[in-house]
């Protein structure tokens, strides 16, 4: 990781940095001696609007002689996104099967033990990796970790190749978790102290830790609401019903022939017309799922905030 600062510095600082405040721990890593000599490797970063996948991983060799597999979660392109609500009507999305070749991959390059870690989607690919592996890998995985991720549908939930490694997943979302609570998860679950609100505690630089242990809470009324609504919204729009709303509300957003969120943010009132005037322009059975699907997902909210305010 050193190295790694230390090319990046030669070359002017300049790359892709995903959080502003990377800019701050990029150095502080290099120069721990925690983390500073940790060797990494294996990098790999797969972005294809095509097959609508947005993939990234790298390996890091761990003192213990252990190699943690580490995934990235979603960037700020479209197609990340995409991919991600792609999961609540997809068993199986484009990252998620390069998730499992890029461990078996690794397994067969290194020896010793694995953990597989994540954030975000990222923490969904580290479970599902450790679930859908090969036996010989999966009998080498220590721990499965999934930081704030959303979790799977019943099927995958279901399935043995899951639950033969839910004693090795360890769930952590903050106490007012939106993507964590989306879906279905096994394994044991750390609600982290956050100091961000609502979505913005997504943001691990915003959970608290104390020594060597995150601080823990407990979950808040709003992450009830928002667990309560997105599993009414899933049960009441069927699988159907969710591809086309995904693919239209997708369809609507590369109109604007943005790549990113950050670019639509930068020509909000642009893209806004672009928007509006492409909406319009929808068959009337591409506006009735997404208006329905939008309706049922206000329905589902009202009776959240009316069973919560029960208890």
């Amino acid at each position: 990781i050193k190295e790694c600062y230390e090319r990046y510095k030669e070359k002017g600082k300049k790359g892709k940095i995903l959080m502003e405040d990377d800019n701050k721990l990029f150095p502080i890593l290099a120069d721990s001696k925690r983390f500073g000599d940790l060797y990494i490797s294996d990098y790999v970063n797969i972005i294809d609007k095509k097959v609508e996948v947005q993939f990234s991983a790298i390996t890091v060799f761990l003192p213990d002689k252990t190699i943690a597999v580490l995934y990235r979660g979603t960037d700020n392109t479209l197609v990340g996104w995409k991919e991600d609500f792609n999961m609540t009507f997809s068993s199986k999305v484009p990252a998620q099967l390069d998730a499992v070749e890029y461990l078996e991959k690794i397994a067969s390059k290194y020896k010793g033990n694995l953990r597989v870690i994540g954030h975000s989607k990222g923490g969904n690919l580290s479970v599902y990796a450790a679930a859908f592996c090969n036996k010989k890998v999966k009998d080498r995985i220590i721990e499965a970790y999934n930081f704030d991720g959303p979790g799977f549908k019943d099927d995958i939930i279901e399935s043995k190749e899951y639950n033969e490694i839910t004693n090795k997943i360890y769930n952590y979302i903050p106490q007012t978790s939106v993507i964590g609570r989306m879906l279905k998860h096994k394994g044991k679950l750390t609600i982290v102290k956050s100091i961000e609100k609502g979505i913005m505690q997504h943001d691990l630089y915003s959970w608290q830790v104390l020594g060597d242990k995150f601080i823990e809470s407990e979950l808040t009324n709003s992450s009830e609401f928002i667990d309560r609504t997105l599993t009414d919204w899933l049960l009441h729009v069927d699988v159907k019903q969710r591809k086309i709303f995904v693919d239209t509300v997708f369809e609507i957003l590369d109109a604007t022939e943005a790549s990113s969120f950050s670019e639509l943010s930068q020509k909000k009132f642009a893209a806004a017309k672009t928007i509006i005037t492409k909406y319009q322009a929808l068959d009337e059975e591409s506006k009735k799922y997404v208006n329905k699907a939008l309706n049922m997902f206000l329905v589902a909210g009202r009776e959240s905030i009316g069973a919560i305010r029960k208890k």
